[in-house]
């Protein structure tokens, strides 16, 4: 913890939000986008559009510094997309802030997207040789590029014609003035769901914590390789993509992290997943100890869990500040390492003189945890048994989150033994791939599990990073 380049920095990727045929369609997207902070703090941003002119507000902030009263009254229409974000590709800037909107020859349009092109580097190469601008440095703009061609525009299904060019993870929101459409790549990377408001309006979110806030009724997910269009005529499907032979790639650290306890994610509700694996845990990894201690706030469901099935009494190590961010999803490195300290407080007459059991939902770097294992430590606990509620994490993501370099996980090229030392624990037990995947419901080949395992669901050819597309812009005008 005392070095602020090594804290934790899983970083999650967005969250989308969007309406079709609610007169108080960006208030009701504020909200959407409110239940959803947690899945990006850098920027907010939220387009609406009255059926003739799309209008826009989105800059760097989190959603209620970026709106007020008279900004959601300036953007008031009865058809809105939302979208917070943290970066995956591309740095924390106004530019880049979600939803992008364009004009070009078919209109108006403006987009949001979650997840990661890992051919969009390439693609927009492309572009710029035959003279295209770009106006960010998001992989998200390339999609704008591919529809504007005209002889994509010439297609039948223009919209179809560009995914089928993408390659990586998305779940997208379009807007144009006469409708809106999501869309989710066809191995399901990111969640994407539809729900229904008690006057007929349609709603379209990364997760339902979004639509419980606006007491919308979850109808069904999109589906992965599904593209939904909402107008005023109604919803219609259509499908793109090939045959995935049953394959699919919803990402698994949704489940063990990312996604609200309040949310259902790929069909089942988190908590339940998280308390699943905490059980699992126990099962594999039983010890003696005094009480069940988690890493607020994640790994309290798999603590919960945990303790249900050892028997032992769940206790409270650690107090938690309620005017602190989400320390893995901050910015930089040093606000992240700030707001570590100031967010978790050892409970000092709780753990002195106890045998611990911490819980962990997943150890990325190691740093920060080693400092949680020192304070309590300090506080007096005679054992600590640290439990971690995921496989360990020895490979990097290109599918949006944005793990750190493989060489800088601690995982990567230790054993479980060395990374025990490392962290200064009496005893290390990771969850097993297989009690992980046996905590879900769907098929195990429906998950993308490539940070634990290397098995990347699309090809990597050519490893990146988030601002290899600025890296090149640079080199550009230079």
């Amino acid at each position: 913890m005392d070095n602020p380049e090594e804290t934790r920095s899983v970083k999650h990727h967005c969250g989308l939000f969007g309406v079709y045929g609610h007169p108080d369609a960006a208030a009701l997207a504020h909200l959407g986008l409110f239940a959803q902070q947690h899945r990006g703090q850098e920027s907010a941003g939220i387009c609406t559009t009255d059926g003739e002119t799309i209008n826009r507000v989105a800059e760097l902030g989190l959603v209620n510094e970026v709106f007020d009263k008279r900004r959601l009254e300036s953007l008031r229409n009865p058809v809105a997309i939302g979208h917070v974000r943290y970066s995956t590709t591309g740095s924390a800037c106004d530019e880049n802030a979600q939803p992008l909107m364009f004009g070009f020859a078919g209109g108006q349009v403006a987009i949001a997207h979650n997840g990661n092109l890992i051919n969009a580097a390439k693609l927009r190469a492309d572009y710029e040789t035959h003279g295209h601008i770009f106006q960010t440095t998001s992989d998200t703009e390339v999609i704008i590029h591919l529809l504007a061609k005209p002889a994509h525009q010439e297609k039948e299904h223009p919209l179809v014609h560009v995914l089928n060019h993408l390659q990586g993870a998305y779940a997208l929101l379009l807007l144009f003035p006469d409708r809106l459409i999501a869309a989710r790549d066809p191995l399901g990377f990111k969640p994407l769901c539809l729900g229904k408001m008690p006057n007929g309006a349609t709603v379209v979110a990364s997760e339902t914590c979004a639509l419980d806030i606006i007491d919308a009724e979850y109808e069904r997910d999109v589906e992965p390789g599904e593209i939904v269009t909402i107008n005023d005529e109604g919803v219609t499907s259509r499908r793109f993509g090939g045959d995935m032979d049953g394959r699919g790639a919803a990402c698994i650290f949704e489940q063990i992290y990312f996604a609200d306890p309040s949310s259902n994610i790929f069909g089942e509700n988190v908590h339940l997943v998280r308390e699943r694996m905490g059980r699992m845990l126990a099962k594999e990894a039983p010890v003696e100890a005094d009480i069940v201690v988690p890493v607020p706030n994640c790994a309290r469901c798999a603590a919960i869990g945990y303790s249900h099935q050892s028997g032992i009494p769940l206790g409270r190590g650690f107090t938690t500040s309620h005017f602190a961010g989400r320390s893995f999803i901050m910015p930089d490195q040093s606000s992240r390492a700030r707001e570590v300290r100031v967010k978790l407080r050892v409970i000092r007459d709780v753990v002195r003189g106890k045998r611990l059991i911490v819980v962990e939902d997943s150890v990325v770097r190691g740093t920060t945890t080693r400092g949680k294992i020192g304070a309590l430590r300090k506080a007096g606990a005679t054992e600590i048994h640290l439990r971690v509620a995921s496989p360990p994490i020895r490979h990097g993501c290109y599918f949006g989150i944005d793990f750190p370099d493989e060489k800088k996980l601690v995982a990567t090229n230790r054993s479980t033994e060395e990374i025990r030392q490392y962290l200064e624990v009496d005893s290390l037990h990771y969850l097993s791939a297989d009690g992980m995947l046996d905590s879900v419901k769907m098929p195990r080949e429906k998950y993308c599990t490539a940070c634990f395992t290397g098995d990347y669901p699309i090809p990597v050819d050519e490893p990146f990073d988030k601002f290899s597309m600025e890296r090149r812009q640079l080199r550009m005008f230079t």
